[in-house]
């Protein structure tokens, strides 16, 4: 390598940030430039594919460890104090003395930081040296090298099963239609399948001849977006996106190999920009705590001073010059005054204990402990998932215990998430599917009872013929979303409305009507307007080991066996199906003999197949994997009424109609789904009439606005589907409208040219791209409407019951309709049925501040009347979107939170991402409360993340809500014990904790504080420094910590049968201001009683001062422990090993430091003590009065139960009715919620309250 002189090699540095700080980058192939010196590489300034996650190198691991470690205020101060301590004229003992317990504890920390750097350091490693290939020009093949050899502009190949090593612009794959599926479960938790395309260019791609330009964005965080073109040698420009892009971490699946150039590596991957690690968040008792230190460092300074004028007033007194005091070299004394500023800081370094040095490392402890208590509580773990509770967040455990509002969204985290096509209208007429969505005959008795042996031998039967059925699909068909042949069955069985049936028959005759019918064109949307990847059962995923491949954890096996075991009883005994049965109602299953001898079901046509050389492709050989459940569920129904959905491609999509007949429809482009249209679209082009047509999908309220009129009579259609929206929306069905549009050629190719302009650009091209498919989906026909059931998650009823009987107020944040929401809302009992329920939907500000007006009046004038005292208002409110934009405003949000802070329970409906975190963050700050947020889907992050605890759950819609979570769980249902229990006893054990450090230490070194006032404040102590550093160090750490770790005060069983124990942590809780101080003074009336009780036993005796200190330090060190004792309500084995062992290790090692130090002032000290009577009798007298006080606090509180300080937290809350107010728009006062509400009482411009007092027909989801 060419030598460089540093000049150009530092100029070669700016210029390289230069580079990379552009927004726009231009690239090329390194092949070219293979073999040059570095220097000489075009791509040099971007950086290399090895990674570095670790902190530290071994050179600079001490100093870099100490700096983050100063960091922490607490080691500043002990280190300065130590620091102090060498200086000769303030130092209160030996300067070496008074290292070591700040020395121990940043060796502590020091290696705790190190093991975990050296766990990342290994893990880097082993993906630095993972292989892969990369083009060779030398020797004309891809060849053999690591990760970390990759670098930008080199051609890299993939293999299927393989992990992809960078960020790669796809080029070139196996698939002869440029296709390659990948699984991006590594980066978001999805495991569906992914389709990504080759960027359009010449179809024989070789790596040598490609000497195009890669132009593309600066690297972000965006894993969604991706801004790119190539710019060819002609200076034509391709433009590529997201679709293009192999994302670092995905895995190639279902393609033999694919090609890709690299645009960014290592730390520039969005993989890698994108991992954050763990999220570190400051807790309540955190910010708690750190202003009880400053209370202890106020009440240190003010013992110091004290110390100061007492040490001052004593010189001023003495009558001459006394012998133990000895003058400078000079023959002077230093003068009084002089004298006691010095003894001030002396006093410091005596006192400075009284700050816990210990109590931050006892905290990372006990945290970390916590949460190895709650991710193996085998009662959070779901066996269908195979899945275990995670915590992201290590520092915020016991914010579990404070929660007061929970925010919650509904689809996919109250509900499954498991789609089962119930209803759809078709051109204003209705056709109700009532068989569909019923668990099958074997899975209720499975479910539901305990059977006798023949029951059970006949639900075998049953089921094994059903497994053998399954067989002819062997692949898992719509895996992602449930894992229990039950739950499949529900998603993927259909069973077809026999008019709907006869209605499709009859348009199926002739070929005319074929391309005009509207009932063909629904079906044909429903199986082409989706995402869906279809793959057949001989491409079948196969999964290998990879570094980023999550094994289950063996002990959730044994403990699962061990559980069926202890349940015991043949019912428990479960059968697994690993496919569902399709049923195909137009085509019969007959058995079919297969080359291996196996005997399956296939369904076959009654119509006569096309001749072809080639196997037909039968509908049981088809398996769908699509991006979201309700996708799935469309696609399903639409097969069930033999509209099957054959195959994918970029440029195609093939169905089989009911009469056998396959069409390929040419795909000219996908317009995908966004939050802002709310609605997905697909532009083909008709294999028989050759029509250009866009099918459409989306939210009815963004469909209905975009209709025209190409049909006569549809108004009343639009009227008659609307009515039908409307009625699946108060039955808790998601709902989607259908429509189509047909377009000219000339229209086609005008929106082509701008879409491809689009599509090219790279300044403002998601505007560009938005658009382009706003400009297009106008003038839309309506084709019909669908309603999806999504049934709610087991025991969300009583889990939401639970939390509110905890005293915790929840919210549901949903994008549904409001309809959808307020069923959903009673069948989970958010709602009840004498609730008074405030449906506001507003189209002006002027009657939204009306409504709010006039509400708030009504309560201030129920809160202010005598008689309804100690009772809250029926209260709940509903809220659509638009509205909840208006009351968020800056002149009526104090409004909105005084309104809602008085209702039992707000669903807010119809709201953006946005607007959800936009109410978490206005209710924490406003209320001063501890929020919660959970979700389950990308939607949900920013609420997530804007509450104080973020809970993400691994449902149907990803991983994203998970990896931006603090804790995730599986289900809803998980949230009773987490919080009611792991909460309640994460913040009990805690709070009790540090406020014994704070005891512990006060009563301590209050010892040191009482003997100044006989020595003349000359900072003297009575006992030996060396057994000072060990009785904090040693003999009294390890107790607390086992009393935040192991302590119960409720059991789990009373905490989840009275919920109401909750409130007892909310608000200030048990870490309170009150608590802190009766903890301080017990803490000065004990050391006075340990100092003084001995005083006057030993006063007037010859006892010297260590011999004095002995007991004084054996009496000190009994209180504390036994005041512990007091204080632990579940007692264990453990506890006694350390109680006992911690007053053990005092003897020993006081002893043996007593008889080996002989030039020690504590010399046989302790021996000659314990043959002295009286000291066994000082020891038990004082320690008796000493704990007196408290042992009468704590009895009295075992005995009225905590009724003392909590008797308003658990009293029982009074619900009464509130009269409803006057309606500004109406004028008079709100009718009774009817039976069948319509849908103007929601979503109408009136303002209504509606008191429920009549039973709601609403069907409830279980």
């Amino acid at each position: 390598m060419m030598w460089r002189s540093p000049l150009a090699r530092v100029r070669d540095a700016l210029r390289g940030q230069k580079v990379r700080e552009k927004d726009l980058r231009n690239l090329v192939s390194n092949l070219p430039y293979e073999g040059l010196d570095k220097w000489k590489q075009p791509n040099r300034y971007f950086p290399g594919n090895s990674i570095k996650t670790s902190k530290y190198t071994l050179l600079l691991f001490i100093p870099m460890n100490l700096f983050e470690q100063f960091h922490r205020l607490a080691n500043l101060y002990f280190v300065g104090l130590a620091i102090l301590n060498f200086v000769p004229v303030v130092n209160a003992f030996q300067p070496e003395v008074a290292l070591i317990p700040i020395c121990v504890i940043l060796c502590l920390t020091a290696m705790k930081d190190a093991w975990e750097d050296f766990r990342r350091y290994q893990s880097d490693k082993r993906l630095n040296s993972m292989p892969c290939l990369i083009y060779s020009r030398k020797v004309k093949q891809f060849v053999e090298r690591y990760w970390k050899d990759v670098r930008v502009g080199d051609f890299v190949k993939v293999v299927c099963n393989e992990i992809v090593p960078a960020d790669l612009l796809l080029l070139h794959t196996s698939d002869p239609n440029g296709v390659c599926h990948i699984e991006t479960a590594n980066l978001d938790g999805e495991t569906n399948l992914k389709q990504r395309r080759v960027v359009p260019g010449d179809p024989e791609f070789e790596a040598e001849s490609f000497n195009s330009i890669v132009v593309c964005e600066k690297p972000n965080i965006n894993l969604n977006h991706f801004k790119c073109y190539v710019e060819k040698p002609d200076k034509d420009k391709v433009g590529a996106g997201i679709e293009n892009l192999l994302l670092r971490g995905c895995t190639v699946r279902n393609t033999d190999h694919a090609v890709g150039f690299v645009v960014y590596a290592g730390h520039e991957t969005k993989a890698m920009l994108n991992n954050n690690g763990p999220r570190y968040k400051r807790s309540k008792q955190e910010r708690r705590l750190n202003i009880d230190v400053m209370f202890c460092v106020i009440l240190l300074l003010t013992m110091c001073l004290v110390g100061a004028l007492g040490h001052y007033l004593w010189l001023q007194t003495l009558p001459g010059l006394p012998p133990y005091l000895v003058p400078h070299s000079n023959g002077h004394l230093d003068s009084p005054s002089l004298s006691s500023f010095y003894m001030f800081f002396t006093m410091i370094i005596l006192l400075q204990v009284l700050i816990p040095i210990s109590l931050y490392v006892s905290i990372e402890l006990v945290k970390i402990a916590q949460i190895f208590f709650i991710t193996n509580d085998i009662d959070l773990y779901d066996e269908e998932t195979d899945s275990q509770i995670q915590c992201r967040a290590l520092n915020i455990t016991e914010d579990l215990g404070q929660i007061e509002y929970i925010f919650t969204d509904k689809t996919g985290t109250l509900t499954e998430n498991k789609m089962v096509f119930r209803r759809c209208s078709i051109m204003g007429t209705e056709y109700p599917h009532k068989e569909n969505g019923k668990t099958s005959h074997w899975t209720l008795k499975l479910a539901s009872w305990s059977q006798s042996p023949l029951q059970m031998a006949e639900l075998f039967v049953s089921v094994m013929s059903t497994s053998i059925l399954a067989q002819s699909c062997p692949c898992v068909c719509g895996r992602t979303y449930g894992h229990a042949g039950h739950r499949l069955a529900q998603i993927t069985d259909v069973t077809p409305d026999k008019k709907l049936l006869q209605q499709i028959s009859g348009a199926e005759s002739t070929s005319v009507s074929r391309k005009i019918d509207a009932y063909l064109d629904f079906f044909l949307a429903l199986a082409i307007c989706n995402t869906v990847v279809v793959s057949m059962a001989t491409a079948q995923r196969q999964r290998v080991s990879a570094e980023f491949s999550v094994d289950v954890d063996e002990r959730w096996r044994w403990r699962r066996s061990k559980r069926a075991k202890m349940d015991g009883g043949f019912r428990n005994r479960t059968i697994s199906v690993d496919s569902s049965i399709e049923e195909d109602h137009f085509n019969p299953p007959v058995k079919l003999e297969g080359s291996g001898g196996n005997t399956g079901a296939q369904t076959c046509s009654l119509h006569v197949p096309r001749s072809s050389s080639e196997p037909a492709v039968t509908p049981d050989m088809v398996c769908y994997e699509a991006e979201s459940p309700d996708e799935a569920a469309l696609v399903y129904a639409a097969k069930a009424y033999g509209f099957i959905l054959l195959g994918r491609t970029p440029d195609s999509v093939t169905v089989r109609l009911p009469s056998g007949e396959d069409l390929r429809f040419e795909v000219l482009d996908t317009l995908t789904f966004d939050s802002n249209r709310k609605r997905m679209s697909v532009l083909v082009r008709h294999p028989i009439s050759k029509e250009y047509v866009l099918y459409t999908k989306g939210a009815d309220y963004a469909i209905m606005e975009l209709l025209g009129t190409p049909y006569a009579g549809m108004f009343s259609i639009r009227t008659d589907t609307q009515q039908h929206l409307d009625y699946y929306a108060k039955e808790g069905l998601r709902t989607l409208c259908i429509a189509k549009k047909v377009l000219s050629g000339r229209e086609y190719e005008s929106w082509s040219a701008d879409r491809h302009r689009a599509l090219a650009a790279i300044e403002n091209r998601e505007q560009l791209i938005m658009d382009t498919a706003v400009q297009i989906e106008t003038n839309l026909t309506l084709l019909g409407a669908t309603g999806i059931e999504d049934r709610l998650q087991e025991n969300v009823p009583d889990t939401i019951t639970a939390l509110r009987e905890a005293g915790i107020q929840v919210w549901v944040l949903t994008g549904d309709k409001p309809e959808t929401a307020v069923n959903i809302g009673y069948a989970c009992r958010l709602l009840e049925e004498e609730d008074l329920v405030i449906n506001m939907s507003c189209k002006n500000k002027l009657t939204c501040t009306s409504i709010l007006d006039c509400t708030l009046e009504e309560v201030r004038r129920y809160v202010a009347d005598p008689r309804n005292v100690d009772t809250t208002p029926d209260i709940s409110l509903v809220i659509d979107g638009r509205t909840l934009a208006m009351t968020l405003s800056s002149d009526l949000q104090e409004r909105f939170v005084e309104l809602a802070k008085h209702c039992r329970s707000v669903l807010c409906c119809r709201v953006t991402p946005l607007q959800k975190s936009a109410v978490v963050k206005i209710i924490r700050e406003k209320l001063k409360v501890m929020t919660l947020a959970v979700g389950d889907g990308a939607n949900d992050v920013n609420m997530i993340q804007a509450a104080d605890v973020g809970i993400g759950i691994s449902g149907q819609e990803g991983m994203q809500a998970v990896m931006m979570s603090d804790f995730a769980i599986s289900r809803f249902k998980h949230l009773k014990k987490l919080l009611l229990v792991h909460g309640h006893w994460c913040n009990s054990r805690l709070a009790n904790m540090i406020i014994y450090f704070f005891y512990k230490n006060t009563a301590n070194v209050n010892l040191l504080f009482w003997y100044q006032f006989f020595c003349g404040f000359t900072a003297t102590a009575m006992i030996d420094y060396w057994l000072m550093i060990f009785f904090n160090l040693f003999f009294t750490s390890a107790p607390p910590i086992m009393f935040g770790i192991l302590d119960k005060d409720i059991s789990a069983e009373m905490l989840l049968g009275v919920p109401e124990l909750y409130r007892t942590g909310q608000g200030s809780g048990e870490y309170r201001f009150s608590t802190f101080w009766v903890s301080m003074l017990d803490a000065f009336y004990q050391s006075l009683v340990c100092f003084f009780i001995p005083y006057l036993a030993y006063r007037g005796s010859d006892m010297d001062i260590f011999s004095f200190g002995t007991p004084v330090n054996t009496i000190s060190l009994f209180t504390i422990l036994l005041h512990l004792s007091i204080e632990i309500k579940a007692w264990t084995v453990v506890h006694w090993v350390i109680m006992l062992g911690s007053v053990a290790l005092y003897f020993i090692v006081t002893l043996a430091y007593s008889a080996i130090c002989v030039t020690c002032n504590a010399y046989w000290t302790l021996q000659s003590q314990m043959v002295d009577p009286m000291f066994y009798l000082v020891c038990i007298i004082t320690t008796v009065v000493a704990l007196l006080p408290r042992y009468h606090h704590e009895s009295c509180i075992h005995r009225y139960g905590n009724a003392l300080e909590n008797t308003n937290k658990l009293r029982p809350v009074k619900r009464s009715g509130l009269s409803v107010p006057p309606s500004p728009t109406l004028g008079t006062s709100v009718e009774a919620y009817p039976p069948s509400p319509t849908a103007s009482e929601i979503t109408g411009d009136e303002f209504t309250l509606n008191v429920i007092s009549e039973n709601y027909n609403r069907p409830v989801h279980t």
